[in-house]
């Protein structure tokens, strides 16, 4: 089929076309009149994914994003969200309500489920892309309804997440407490199973895990360490004011043997004073050595005894090694249940603090706004798919037509339906088609008019 013949049936059925399209526009304008319109009014929220815990600090995971925002779109719609916002508008005590909810032969559950099921069912919660911000909307057949369910949907979801999670700390402080209090049962167990044996065998066991003897047999190696620095032979050059008083006495006698003889009465002076002066400077320094000497015999002694001393706590150590491994065991788990008590103490108190917290996650947005125009019928939309639709279907109604009841509408068909080859097509022309061709359109409607005209 060329696109002529294709021209020559729409033509042909022109009016099949039009009747169609006409009916469809009709039925989609009774159908914009008996619909009744349904308004939508919509709010934005943000989820802070990326914000810090108040209380932990903890960021949650970058990569579970996506299967955080679908969590919270599938409780945007949840029935205990829908619910609450069913108790927060009074729709279980309206009447129109009531009356639609008995006049149900057997309805899915009470009539709170029923209603959070039409409010779930008039709500879309789509993310915005590239974001972590909710678009929550609904649609009602009043603007009023549509603005206020948009609304109390959206602080239902916003109370019910704050409830959860201060729920689930709750109940997660009141387990660590638990555990707290069994840590401790166990700490005063093992506490006084220690100290029981503490008794049995005589040691105490300091709080850095030392026992007493092992901390008197350290202090007992500090004190033979020190001592044996002490004792460490060292040169100390100390000047009493006697010797540095021979210096200069000295110094004085080598000046004036330059100037005067040798039996001056000056220079004998300073000799005779100078013996003497020496002789007192022998005396201190034999009196530092008997002093040093004196020392030297009591730190030694002192040494002995404090060898002594290390070398019997090391034998009574080495002799309760076995006891003081077995109490180094009690003290571990006395430390271990004191630590995991602590834990479970510290987690308890930081839950409590995240139950107290106000702060549910979610930033709202905008507030709904009663809607002008409706969202459903879209008069246009249905007016124009109507056109369309009735066009494809005149269409294909005019084919259908022209395969069951073949006619011949021009030279194109009578080709195609003999074996006869055509040699001309006689028909009149007007003095002014032989002066001028015709266009396209004329040939093909005196084409048409000749083919069809009777014989």
């Amino acid at each position: 089929m060329s696109i002529v013949q294709f021209l020559r049936i729409l033509w042909a059925y022109r009016m099949l076309t039009l009747l169609t399209i006409v009916a469809t526009v009709i039925g989609a304008a009774v159908a914009i009149l008996i619909v009744p319109p349904r308004y939508e009014a919509s709010t934005r929220v943000m989820l802070n994914t990326l914000k810090p815990d108040p209380v932990t600090g903890q960021i949650p995971p970058s990569g579970q994003t996506r299967e955080y925002l679908a969590t919270q779109i599938e409780l945007v719609k949840d029935f205990g969200v829908a619910g609450q916002a069913v108790e927060s508008l009074g729709w279980l005590t309206n009447p129109d309500y009531l009356q639609a909810y008995n006049s149900i032969k057997n309805p899915d559950g009470d009539m709170r489920r029923w209603l959070a099921q039409q409010i779930i069912d008039r709500t879309k919660v789509n993310p915005v892309v590239g974001t972590n911000i909710l678009t929550i909307s609904f649609q009602s057949r009043t603007p009023a309804e549509a603005r206020s369910m948009t609304n109390a949907l959206r602080d239902a979801y916003v109370d019910s997440t704050l409830a959860t999670r201060r729920r689930d700390a709750m109940r997660n402080a009141e387990w660590f407490t638990q555990q707290a209090t069994r840590e401790k049962e166990l700490l005063d167990a093992a506490d006084t199973a220690k100290t029981a044996y503490e008794k049995e065998i005589g040691i105490v066991m300091e709080d850095d895990k030392t026992d007493i003897e092992t901390a008197r047999l350290r202090s007992l190696a500090a004190q033979s360490t020190l001592g044996a620095q002490i004792m460490a032979p060292t040169v100390a050059a100390t000047a009493s004011p006697a010797s540095i008083e021979l210096a200069q006495m000295d110094a004085q006698i080598a000046q004036a043997m330059k100037t005067l003889g040798p039996n001056h009465p000056a220079l004998v002076a300073i000799r005779a004073r100078r013996a003497t002066l020496a002789k007192v400077v022998q005396d201190d320094q034999a009196a530092a050595r008997d002093v040093t000497a004196n020392q030297a015999r009591a730190l030694g002694a002192g040494s002995g005894a404090l060898n002594r001393a290390v070398a019997e706590q090391t034998a009574r150590v080495i002799a309760n090694r076995s006891k003081i491994q077995h109490l180094n065991q009690l003290q571990g788990e006395v430390n271990l249940h004191r630590e995991q008590m602590e834990k479970s103490l510290a987690r308890a108190v930081m839950l409590r603090q995240e139950a107290a917290v106000a702060d549910p996650g979610i930033t709202v947005l905008s507030e709904a706004v009663t809607p002008t125009s409706p969202a459903f019928p879209k008069k246009g939309l249905i007016l124009g798919g109507a056109i369309a639709l009735g066009g494809a279907a005149g269409l294909l109604l005019s084919l259908i037509l022209e395969f069951l009841f073949r006619r011949i509408r021009g030279v194109e068909d009578l080709e195609g339906s003999i074996s006869v080859p055509l040699l001309a097509v006689i028909g009149p022309l007007t003095p002014s088609q032989r002066e001028r061709p015709a266009s396209f359109l004329q040939r093909f409607s005196r084409r048409n008019r000749r083919v069809t005209q009777p014989a």
